[in-house]
This record gives structure tokens, C-alpha cells and sequence, in this order.
């Protein structure tokens, strides 16, 4: 059965799932990338309501199967997640649709809002709305490791693992990276102490029975890939040199694509300390700006590698003119090139072999460790937000009581009064208009 083609219903885990049509699932994408607020836990879990439980494209199974794959690859998870959903109902296609769906609409707001902030940024008003937002970012950083923390830490040896990722990355500064292969000798450790159950498996409807792996389909991805990443690259290297800031971001985003594992949480530090740090692209600030932003418009969070696109680079000359926002316009699609195709090439090349592997309990085991680390990586992320945002020049002065203060409450109505992202964020925009206009 070729699931590329509208199909009937099929049974999968006792749960009936209806395959949509190429024009369905067109609009779907198209419609999620621009209602997808909330970060990477809101997506997700906008993606699981939708695609689940209300139309019932997607099992449960494949749905948490493709999202511990998406956590164990560097990247952007959510993006990565709609681009394997998207693969799943109609492969190769269906996969770059939905990915490119998913960020595009996102992409010409960011370049948009970059150029606003650009013009206003010193502006009381936006200073005063970054000021409100960025304390319920850390809130909802917190609520986000919470969501998956509850779903995922379900034994000690899980739990374990999450605290000793939070310690060695907030205390001892140990890479990530590493952090990661320390989970999968955990989980390999795990599993052999404590072999669990073999898997089931499934019926001959299955996705994983369906996907057959194929040699050209591997090479001609990998090959469409590789050109993808070559010729722009070499095109920036030739045009404007390779210590120009547009060829130096082609290759650091690459970079980040690949070694910042953990999803859009784990891409900022990394971000953060490239762009403000080492080429000085921006300032501390201006980055927690972006992450305000980030927050405050849909699609993936990570896109805030187009705003440090557009800021670090609106100040070249392009084509021997200078202007301010084309130069930032190309910095934030070079940014964002970069960043997002390695995911692509991630799915369309690994899913085929992910599906058929769900035989294989060794992996699955391997694959909720790692998960296991990422919510310890995600508190420390909100453990990072928290030292910039509270004291921001220092512990050396006094916190920001008004910022924790909106960090409580946010978690409050999060937790207790089960309010979503976006209404968190409308308040703080209501907060913010009081602040500017009768305070």
C-alpha cells in the first residue's frame, strides 16, 4: 500500500487512522505554520491534539516514536517532527512540504519584526514589552521541561540521568555532545542490566512494514543534499569572501546544525554564545530579544537564527550598495538556509530506517534516555534565561523582583490554572500596555 495515496481507514494499535490527500495535509501545514506559538512544547503538543487525537492522520505510536528520534538529533525537534509527520503520510514530498510550511511563514515575520526592531529598538515601549515577556519565557521554558519531564521520567535510572545532565551542563559546563553519548551508555547499560520485554510487533499496516529501504533513494537525498548545502555556500565564498559575515554564518549555522543536539533549547546556548560572544554579531540583550520574539510569533523557536541573521549583518554591503534591509534580509535566509536543511536531510534519510527499527527494543531504550537528558538540558536552559533576566548586570546587584514576579505568576496559571502559552503571553502584552500607558 502506498501511503502517498489517500487510503481508507486502517486499524494501527486498535486506533483508527485515516490518511489524508497531498491537498489536505497541503492546508494543514500551511494553516500550523501560522497558529504554531508556544515554542517547541506548544508545537508539539498543537501537532499531537491535531494530527492524534482530533483527525486522526497519525497513531500514538508513530507520533512518539518520531518524536524520540527528532530528540536525539541536533536541531530544531519540532520542525524535525512536522517534517517526519509529513513523511510518514506521503514520504518525500510530504516531508519537505510540511517542514518548509512549518517555517516559512515564521521566516518573512522574523525578517519583518528584525527590521522593526531595528528601526525601534531603542523605543521605550518595545524596551518595556521585552522586559514583560522575557520573565514568562522562563516560565514557560520551566513548564515545557515539566510537560515532557512528566511523560518521560518514569523510573529512577530516567530521573537520574536528567539530574546529572542539569548539573554537569549548569555546574561543570560539560558540552552537550557529550552529555548525549553519556545518556546512550546509559540506556545501553540499562538494557543490558535490565533487559525489558521484546517488542511487539505490529501488523502488516504498519508504516514501519510499508517502508522499504532503497539505495538510490538513499543517494539521490544525500546527493540533493549535499549539492543544496554546496553551491550556496561556495556561491557566498565566491561573491563576497570567506571572512565576509555572510560566508562565516553559512558555516557556523552548519556547524550548529549538526553538533547542537537537544532541540531548539539546546541550539540558543550555543547561538548565544557564537553571536554575542565570539563574532559579536549582537549583544546579550539583543539575543534575549530575539528569544522574547521567538516566544511571542509561531513557528519554531530556533528561527531566532534569522533575527541574529538580520541583526549581524545588516551593516554589509550587498552587491556594492549599501542597504540596511535587503544585506539583513539575505543574513537572515543564509541563517536560516543553513540551519533547517541538515534537519531535512535527518528525516528524509533516517525515518525509512527509524520506522523498521521499533522491532529493536535496545533502541528504544537508548532513545527515552536521551530524552531523559533533554529535559535536563531544557532546565538548565531556563536556569541560563533566569541568571541573564534577573540580574542582568550581575549578582553583584539587586534581582529584578518585578521579573520573578511575572515568572511566578505565569507558572502558576500554567500549572495550577491550566492556562495556555498564548494566553500567558497576551497577558504579558496587557502588562505591558499598563506599564507604558498608566503607570
Amino acid at each position: 500500500m502506498n501511503p502517498s495515496q489517500s487510503t481508507p481507514d486502517q486499524t494501527l494499535n486498535h486506533q483508527t487512522i485515516s490518511i489524508p490527500s497531498k491537498s489536505q495535509a497541503f492546508w494543514f501545514w500551511l494553516k500550523l505554520g501560522f497558529i504554531s506559538f508556544g515554542g517547541p512544547a506548544g508545537q508539539i503538543a498543537t501537532m499531537h491534539q491535531e494530527l492524534v487525537e482530533r483527525k486522526k492522520w497519525i497513531s500514538e505510536e508513530n507520533f512518539l516514536h518520531a518524536l524520540n528520534y527528532c530528540m536525539l538529533l541536533p536541531g530544531p525537534e519540532a520542525q524535525q517532527l512536522a517534517t517526519y509527520l509529513g513523511w510518514l503520510m506521503h514520504r518525500t514530498w510530504g516531508g519537505i512540504i510540511a517542514g518548509v510550511l512549518f517555517i516559512l511563514p515564521s521566516l518573512f515575520l522574523f525578517i519583518g519584526l528584525s527590521w522593526v526592531y531595528l528601526i525601534f529598538g531603542e523605543q521605550a515601549w518595545l524596551i518595556t514589552l521585552f522586559d514583560t515577556v522575557k520573565p514568562a519565557v522562563i516560565a514557560i521554558i520551566f513548564f515545557a521541561a515539566y510537560k515532557m519531564g512528566k511523560k518521560t521520567l518514569t523510573n529512577v535510572s530516567l530521573t537520574t540521568v536528567c539530574l546529572i545532565t542539569f548539573i554537569a551542563l549548569l555546574v561543570f559546563n560539560i558540552p552537550f555532545p557529550l552529555v548525549i553519548f553519556g545518556a546512550i551508555f546509559a540506556g545501553l547499560f540499562h538494557h543490558k542490566a535490565k533487559p525489558n520485554k521484546p517488542v511487539e510487533v505490529e501488523s502488516k499496516f504498519t508504516v514501519a512494514n510499508q517502508t522499504k529501504l532503497s539505495a538510490q533513494h538513499f543517494f539521490k537525498i544525500g546527493l540533493s543534499g549535499l549539492l543544496l548545502w554546496l553551491i550556496p555556500f561556495g556561491l557566498l565564498i565566491s561573491f563576497f569572501g570567506w571572512g565576509n559575515t555572510y560566508s562565516q554564518m553559512s558555516w557556523f549555522f552548519t556547524k550548529a546544525a549538526f553538533l547542537t543536539f537537544g532541540g531548539a533549547y539546546a541550539v540558543l546556548p550555543y547561538v548565544y554564545q557564537a553571536s554575542v560572544e565570539q563574532f559579536q554579531w549582537l549583544t546579550s540583550t539583543q539575543i534575549l530579544d530575539g528569544l522574547a520574539l521567538g516566544e511571542i510569533t509561531p513557528g519554531p523557536l530556533i528561527m531566532i537564527v534569522a533575527f541574529v541573521g538580520f541583526l549581524g549583518s545588516f551593516k554589509q554591503e550587498l552587491l556594492g550598495i549599501e542597504n540596511i534591509f535587503w544585506a539583513g534580509s539575505l543574513g537572515a535566509l543564509v541563517a536560516t538556509w543553513f540551519t533547517f536543511l541538515p534537519s531535512f536531510m535527518f528525516i528524509l534519510l533516517g525515518a525509512p530506517l527509524v520506522e523498521i527499527s521499533k522491532q529493536y527494543d535496545k533502541l528504544n531504550q537508548i532513545l527515552k534516555f536521551i530524552t531523559a537528558s533533554v529535559v535536563g538540558m531544557i532546565l538548565h536552559l531556563g536556569s541560563f534565561f533566569m541568571i541573564h533576566v534577573y540580574w542582568p548586570k550581575g549578582f553583584t546587584q539587586n534581582p529584578e523582583l518585578l521579573s520573578i514576579g511575572i515568572t511566578l505568576i505565569s507558572l502558576y496559571l500554567l500549572l495550577m490554572r491550566r492556562w495556555s502559552i498564548m494566553q500567558i503571553i497576551g497577558l504579558c502584552l496587557l502588562f505591558a500596555s499598563i506599564r507604558l500607558f498608566v503607570l
